[in-house]
């Protein structure tokens, strides 16, 4: 596909995922721009990426280290002028901490104290290195069924890493994530959710942040709270890359 072809297929998209968003926003009693648009741009090239920045999107996610590290270095040569903010959100090993701090401005996937240590360390040995300028920004990751495979910590976890995080001048609390459980009902998992966030804000109220709702469920996230969607196939499509 050319990129005249590309570009057009992605604004179509936009336009339609920012429709729904604006949609899900009205019928909930909210502002559109409560709610942040961040494209899940993993397995698509960093080329959709610069279309997207193009567009006006300066949110963007990967769930892969491996293959962030080198898209996020691929689009910074396509357009160095960009605005753009990178977001980890797939489950990390603390021994790729090391990696993400160099690339990432936000970690939404964090679910454990010892990763928030490994993060902290990362973070402070970057910032001393002058390989980041500013903290890192991290989400803790909820789990909301009993699916260890998916990530997240339990939500009786959340005060003692919330806690933990915000004794470091390193990493900056803003909030909570969490995928909605498979085969359930989305919106009891979003309920569930915001009952969390807002039990974290009475604790920590600059953590404001709740990250949820993707492509198949971002109507029923956005009613129940959710700050930021984070929108992969509504926007780019089917699977586009084969993962490194």
């Amino acid at each position: 596909m050319s990129e005249e072809l590309r570009r057009a297929e992605l604004a179509e998209s936009l336009s339609e995922v920012r429709a729904r968003v604006d949609r899900a926003c009205r019928a909930a009693g909210r502002e559109p721009g409560e709610v942040e648009l961040l494209a899940v741009t993993k397995t698509f090239p960093a080329s959709d990426v610069a279309l997207l920045a193009d567009l006006g999107l300066t949110e963007f996610a990967e769930n892969r280290e491996q293959e962030a590290r080198g898209k996020v270095a691929e689009f910074a040569g396509l357009r160095p002028d960009a605005s753009a903010r990178w977001h980890m959100v797939g489950q990390l090993q603390r021994n790729k901490a090391r990696s993400v701090v160099r690339w990432a401005d936000v970690v939404e996937s964090v679910d454990s104290e010892r990763l928030v240590e490994a993060l902290r360390k990362a973070t402070a040995n970057a910032l001393d290195a002058g390989d980041r300028t500013h903290p890192l920004e991290v989400l803790l990751q909820v789990s909301l069924d009993e699916s260890e495979g998916r990530g997240g910590c339990r939500p009786d976890e959340v005060p003692a890493l919330a806690d933990m995080i915000t004794l470091t001048s390193d990493l900056r609390l803003r909030g909570v994530m969490a995928v909605a459980p498979l085969g359930g009902d989305p919106a009891v998992a979003f309920d569930t959710l915001s009952k969390i966030s807002e039990r974290l804000r009475g604790d920590h109220p600059e953590a404001v942040e709740v990250s949820a709702g993707m492509s198949g469920d971002l109507e029923s996230a956005v009613a129940h709270g959710s700050t930021r969607v984070r929108v992969g196939t509504a926007l780019l499509g089917g699977r586009r890359l084969t993962s490194p």
